[in-house]
Order: structure tokens, then C-alpha cells, then sequence
């Protein structure tokens, strides 16, 4: 029976609810009067308080994502760019993973860290190269980390991770410092998440894979991912435990899309009805060829077209959610779906274990292909070309901005005098410590131009006082 409030993974992601969606999207699809109504609900409205969305239901996001009328389909891309704009303006959050551990003991077929694959070599950082790992990603000019590592209580015990996180903050290195470590470690229990609530974390994250719970088991045969229920709900766990950003995220081409695309939203409504606020952010990694993995195994690909209208749809429901998208895109496809609302990326990813110390990109423990593999100096300098400003920002998590903080922030419209401003300085930051000559002539007058679309005068005056204490070399100014 499905109950978005139950603490029971088969209730709140309930298999009958997603087929009776799936029919209902099915029998609406071509409901021009019905898809009207719903791309108007999910319109921003403008109030003296602020911009408001309602975003949708999963049933109403299903019937649109099944509607493949050109006419409508182009509505929802303007719908979506227009809600992006109006919450996340042109910024563009730049992060960076960090791989700490390829030891894993489960058996997921999707992934070459599992532990039948013996021809991969299995490495652990020690605190050590930890170290060397984050001045490297310093050096480069990146401030925000999400660290991963396989499931193994003996190599990988949390104990280890809160010795990484710890050793990841200690570190300063001439300009550099990493202001804030988002983990994406397995499902785990209350107490640990208290441990990592504890270290600073920002957000928790955590992939589902697919929530189709036949498909899920079959998919990871063996280890303690193999539970489903205990996997699925693990942001209830996270969230109990005090950490009140989380992330959800699938990865596409293991199950039907349209399925694995309510249940992603049905997790949201969960998530926003239990804890009354929703994921942080969402991923929409798809799968990827890796070591001992063969993307064509799985025959649910979805075409760039479809992924392009699931990043739209995801905006449109849960407006006020940061979605994420890594280098496993390449340039081409992060270009299309960053205006249709994907807010976060990753430059200059290495998805090997230890890779950023390595001057050349070493494949050997890699978790999957890094389609895009630019530097982040001209992933920046793409992303300014295209009228984005990339932000290194972490002031929310640092001032106590989290969870139904943040989203109070967003729905209110101080977005553009908070987060605009402290993306405007710490791109400075970038363009003064580690930017190339040519990337740092194009921001500094996208920098110039931006100052104006600061709505309050106030804060105006102190952003341009600011960025000329940061040309002086002060750093690390924030609202």
C-alpha cells in the first residue's frame, strides 16, 4: 500500500503506485487540456515575498515525461530553463570527487570495484597520500569535495572515513582549503551518520542505482547492499542522525527510465513529507564503460534526447532541488542540460584512486570513463563563454544554511543576494590564485558585468569592496 509518510521502503516506493503512474502517464500522454494544466502549475509565480513554485507530483511529472508531442515537449524545456533561472540564476556550482578506497565486498554488476573482479588493483589511501590528493585538487583551485569509497568494514570502516574528512579539512596549502567534504559512502547505520554529522559534512549522498526492487536484487547479488529495503531507506537513517542535506540520485539505463524516474520522485515526496524538506540536490549519472563493465549488459540506455527531458522534468518537479551532473557526460550533453537546469558539476574528475597526484590520468582503478576530461581552468573558461558564473561558493553550509534553511532561502529570492555575490568573489578567488591569463581576462569582466544584477545596493557596495580586497589578497569573503 503506498504511504509517502511510512518509514518502509515498499510502502513509500511501492511497485503498484509506479505501474498505475506509468498506465495513467500512458493514457494521458496525448491529453493536450490535462498537459496544459500541469506545465501551468508548475509555472513560478511572483509574489512581494518572493518567486514560489509547487513543482509536481511523480504522476504529474510521469505525464508529461510520457507526452512526446514536439510542441509540448519544447514548452517543458522553457519551463524548466525559466524555473532555473529564476532559482539558481546562470550559476553553476564546480566540485570534484575524491576516491579513497576501491575495496569493496559487494557484488553490484554494474560496477568494477565488485568484489569478484580480481584483476583490478584494489588500493586504499593512506592519511598520507589523503594529503597529497587535496593538495593536488587545491592546486587546481577546487574548494568543494564529495569523497567515495566501496563498501568494506575492514578496509573501509567509518572510522576510516572520519580520519579522511578530518585530514581533508586540516589541510591549507598557499590559497588553498577545502571548505566543505560531501560523502557518498553506503548505507549505514544512525549512529554513524551521527559521526559524519559531527566531522562536517555537508551533504550525504547516496545512489539508489534503480529502485525497480526485482531488478535491484539481481544487481547486487551479494554484500550488504544486497538488502533493499535497508539501502532505500537509508536518508531516513541519515536525516535521524542530524544531517539534514541529503542527495538522491539513480543510475540511468539499469531499469525502464520512466520507472526509475517516478520512484526518484517518489523518494522526494517522501523525503519532503516524513522530514518536511526534500534531497539537497539529485544526480542523473547513466551507465558508464568501466573495467570488467560493459555498458551494453544493460539494455534500458536511454538516448541523450531522453536524459535531456528527464533533467528537464526533474527541475520542473522539485524546483527548489540542486541537481547534480559528473564528467561521465561529455561536453556536449553537460552543455544541453546545464540550461535545462543542472546546477552542479564536476571539472577535471579522476575517478581512479589516487589519481590527481598521477601527472598523467591513470585508468587502472577507475569507476567509470570520464567522457569530459578538461582541465578545470577550461571548464570554467567553457562555462563563462557561455554566460555561466562558476561558483566555488560554500557559504550555506558554513553559516548554518542547511536543509529547510537553504530551501527557505531559495523560495524567498535572497538567492540573488547571497549566493550571486559569494559566487561572484570566490570565482575571483579562482581567477587570482589559479586561472590561466585568458580565463581570468574573460571572468574578470564577467565578474564587472554581474555586479549590476545584484538586486540590494547594499550588498552591492560590499561585494565590489570585497572583490578589490581579494585582488589585494584577502579571501574568503561571504554572506
Amino acid at each position: 500500500m503506498y504511504d509517502p509518510k511510512s518509514l518502509c521502503a515498499d510502502e513509500f516506493i511501492d511497485d503498484g503506485e509506479i505501474r498505475e503512474t506509468l498506465a495513467y502517464a500512458d493514457a494521458n500522454k496525448d491529453n493536450i487540456e490535462l498537459i496544459d494544466s500541469i506545465l501551468e502549475k508548475a509555472r513560478p509565480r511572483r509574489t512581494d515575498k518572493g518567486t514560489f513554485c509547487t513543482g509536481l507530483t511523480h504522476r504529474e511529472a510521469s505525464v508529461l515525461l510520457a507526452c512526446d508531442i514536439p510542441e509540448k515537449v519544447q514548452q517543458m524545456y522553457d519551463l524548466a530553463e525559466e524555473i532555473k533561472k529564476a532559482f539558481y540564476g546562470n550559476r553553476i556550482v564546480m566540485f570534484a570527487p575524491l576516491y579513497l578506497s576501491n575495496y569493496c565486498v559487494n557484488g553490484c554488476l554494474y560496477c568494477p570495484y565488485h568484489m569478484k573482479n580480481k584483476h583490478i588493483a584494489r588500493k586504499k589511501l593512506t592519511q598520507e597520500e589523503v594529503a597529497k590528493e587535496v593538495i593536488a585538487l587545491q592546486d587546481m583551485g577546487h574548494k568543494r569535495l564529495a569523497i567515495e569509497a566501496g563498501e568494506d568494514p575492514v578496509n573501509n570502516p567509518i572510522e576510516y572515513i572520519l580520519d579522511c574528512i578530518n585530514t581533508i579539512y586540516s589541510i591549507k596549502h598557499k590559497n588553498g582549503a577545502i571548505r566543505r567534504v560531501n560523502v557518498n559512502i553506503a548505507a549505514t547505520t544512525v549512529e554513524n551518520y551521527r559521526k559524519l554529522k559531527d566531522a562536517g559534512i555537508g551533504t550525504y549522498i547516496l545512489f539508489q542505482e534503480t529502485y525497480h526492487k526485482e531488478s535491484y536484487l539481481k544487481l547486487h547479488p551479494t554484500g550488504p547492499k544486497h538488502d533493499y529495503n535497508y539501502h532505500t531507506e537509508a536518508m531516513d537513517r541519515a536525516m535521524e542522525g542530524g544531517i539534514d542535506d541529503v542527495g538522491l540520485g539513480v543510475l540511468f539505463g539499469l531499469e525502464l527510465y520512466r520507472y526509475e524516474f517516478a520512484g526518484l520522485l517518489m523518494h522526494a515526496e517522501h523525503l519532503e513529507a516524513v522530514h518536511g524538506v526534500g534531497p539537497h540536490t539529485i544526480s542523473v549519472p547513466r551507465v558508464k564503460r568501466a573495467d570488467d563493465i560493459d555498458p551494453s549488459q544493460f539494455d534500458n540506455g536511454i538516448s541523450d534526447e531522453i536524459f535531456a527531458k528527464i533533467c528537464a522534468l526533474i527541475r520542473i518537479a522539485v524546483p527548489y532541488t540542486g541537481m547534480i551532473i559528473s564528467t561521465r557526460e561529455s561536453q556536449a550533453v553537460r552543455e544541453k542540460v546545464i540550461r535545462l537546469g543542472v546546477s552542479q558539476i564536476s571539472g577535471a574528475s579522476r575517478t581512479s584512486v589516487g589519481g590527481y597526484t598521477d601527472e598523467d590520468r591513470p585508468h587502472d582503478t577507475e569507476q567509470f570513463d570520464v567522457s569530459d576530461q578538461r582541465t578545470l581552468d577550461e571548464v570554467v573558461c567553457w562555462l563563462m563563454d557561455m554566460g555561466y558564473i562558476p561558483s566555488f561558493c560554500t557559504a550555506c553550509y558554513r553559516e548554518g544554511r542547511t536543509g529547510d534553511r537553504f530551501m527557505s532561502l531559495c523560495k524567498s529570492g535572497q538567492i540573488q543576494n547571497c549566493c550571486h555575490p559569494n559566487a561572484l568573489m570566490t570565482l575571483k578567488e579562482f581567477l587570482m590564485d589559479y586561472a590561466s591569463q585568458h580565463t581570468r581576462e574573460i571572468g574578470d569582466k564577467l565578474i564587472e558585468k554581474e555586479i549590476d544584477n545584484i538586486p540590494s545596493p547594499k550588498v552591492r557596495e560590499i561585494v565590489i569592496k570585497n572583490l578589490k580586497e581579494i585582488a589585494e589578497g584577502s579571501r574568503d569573503f561571504r554572506f
